[in-house]
């Protein structure tokens, strides 16, 4: 696994690298959110994902050639080397990959990783449906894989494009993905129910595990706290690591969820040093199967700025509630 490169935080692939932020407010719920198509279905090849020529040794910058523009009506994928591995990647799965990008109108390259030795480069969760292209991309796939997918502007960067990387508004994007690891993560952290610390809000789950929670009638903390609800027995979270969880974040004065991760399908993967300090901090020394709940005071959420696209002003207390399901080491960039 490893850090989210400049091309997928500038998208904003995961919410949590974006400071955990989103205008909505969903509400916990005990039914699964809606499939979609990006990690329900295989994505199939065509003749225009057949038509992009790479070639070159698997783990290794891949050369390749097409005839610009591509303009799929759908995204399609072709398996360019087929692995042997024999777990497929499905909804919830983490996928590591080393990755290149180009820009299918065009031509023109947008990123091409630095493939490492050993390892993985990125980190793709089926389910984040930010980029829908990359994880149809690694969807159905098996570790030896590498994945040819042309991806619709709608499944990339849209009706918008992204200047900052040289993609206009509608350019189609071609990802060249290898497949060196796939994990199946829980769903939910399953580890020992811990006993309530008094004076922190409660938390009650929905059968699928997402997490209503209660704020007492008191004010806020004015330091972070943080406990453990349920106490797991997996890996230890180091400071920097990518770790994948499913939470919720709710604001202490209203009780108002901003955010969650449960609407979606399959977990949210990020780096600890790459999101508000407080979330960071709670979720470092921490066991993967565990659930943690934190109380941010400003300073160690948003701060005097706050987040007006989620609704949090400067002097908002936020409370997470985090289900820890995977960590691993990040490699360096």
């Amino acid at each position: 696994m490893s850090k989210i490169p400049a091309l997928l935080t500038i998208v904003g692939l995961t919410l949590a690298l974006t400071a955990c932020g989103s205008s909505g407010t969903p509400e916990a719920t005990s039914s699964a959110p809606a499939a979609d198509a990006a990690f329900s279905e295989c994505t199939a090849p065509g003749a225009v994902s057949d038509g992009v020529a790479v070639t070159g040794d698997f783990g290794a910058v891949p050369a390749f050639k097409f005839a610009e523009p591509l303009t799929p009506a759908a995204t399609q994928r072709t398996v360019a080397i087929k692995g042997t591995g024999t777990t497929e990647a499905g909804a919830g799965s983490l996928v590591g990959v080393s990755l290149s990008v180009y820009n299918g109108t065009t031509g023109a390259t947008v990123q091409e990783t630095t493939y490492p030795t050993s390892g993985t480069s990125e980190t793709i969760t089926v389910g984040e449906t930010f980029l829908k292209g990359l994880v149809r991309a690694v969807n159905c796939s098996v570790e030896g894989d590498r994945i040819v997918t042309v991806s619709t502007a709608d499944d990339a960067f849209g009706a918008d494009g992204n200047t900052q990387l040289g993609i206009a508004a509608g350019d189609s994007v071609v990802f060249v993905t290898d497949v060196i690891s796939i994990t199946n993560l829980a769903d939910r952290a399953d580890g020992v129910d811990q006993p309530v610390v008094p004076g922190l809000p409660t938390v009650e789950l929905a059968d699928n595990g997402a997490p209503t929670i209660t704020i007492p009638d008191t004010d806020p903390p004015t330091d972070l706290q943080i406990a453990t609800t349920k106490l797991g027995d997996g890996a230890v979270v180091a400071d920097g690591d990518t770790v994948s969880v499913e939470y919720t974040g709710v604001i202490w004065g209203t009780g108002k969820t901003f955010d969650s991760s449960w609407t979606t399908v399959g977990p949210t993967t990020f780096v600890t040093s790459q999101v508000v300090p407080g979330f960071g901090a709670a979720l470092v020394g921490q066991t993967v199967g565990s659930q943690v709940i934190a109380v941010l005071p400003p300073s160690e959420g948003y701060g005097e700025a706050g987040n007006t696209q989620a609704g949090i002003s400067g002097t908002d207390t936020l409370v997470f509630v985090v289900d820890l399901v995977g960590t691993a080491a990040t490699p360096a960039a």
